[in-house]
């Protein structure tokens, strides 16, 4: 399915929102993520710091989690807003990684501190060797 960019600004206005709620003491640093689902549902998630830092939780997974745990896997479109960010910061590692198991690499990814600077790629363009869905079958 085709995400349309006005869909994707209004996820990326979403993900804003879902920054306001992160909880980030330590690093102070807000991020949140908002995600398009097959059904059209949107989730969203902030980052949730803990002092203990291998504990904290992206704001991306947060929103996966959410999703996931409402029965939806099936990801069209993600947003990610750093509106402290200098730059567009984009998906770590670990969210990579998280995000390709529930959508395909045509995914579109917005990401950015605000929406004039914001960068729109697909999951497969940062994720480009994604080899491991073939350990599911």
């Amino acid at each position: 399915m085709t995400v349309s960019d006005d869909t994707l600004k209004e996820l990326f206005n979403k993900a804003l929102d879902a920054a306001k709620k992160s909880y980030s003491p330590y690093s102070r640093f807000p991020v949140g993520a908002a995600l398009l689902m097959e059904d059209n549902s949107i989730y969203t998630g902030c980052n949730v710091e803990n002092r203990s830092y291998g504990l904290t939780n992206c704001a991306e997974r947060t929103a996966v989690f959410k999703a996931v745990s409402d029965g939806h896997t099936s990801i069209q479109a993600v947003a990610i807003a750093a509106p402290k960010a200098d730059y567009p910061v984009g998906p770590c590692g670990a969210c990579r990684q998280v995000l390709t198991e529930f959508s395909d690499g045509k995914a579109k990814v917005i990401f950015g501190n605000k929406i004039e600077k914001a960068v729109v790629k697909t999951l497969e363009e940062l994720y480009p060797f994604d080899s491991l869905h073939e350990l599911a079958n």
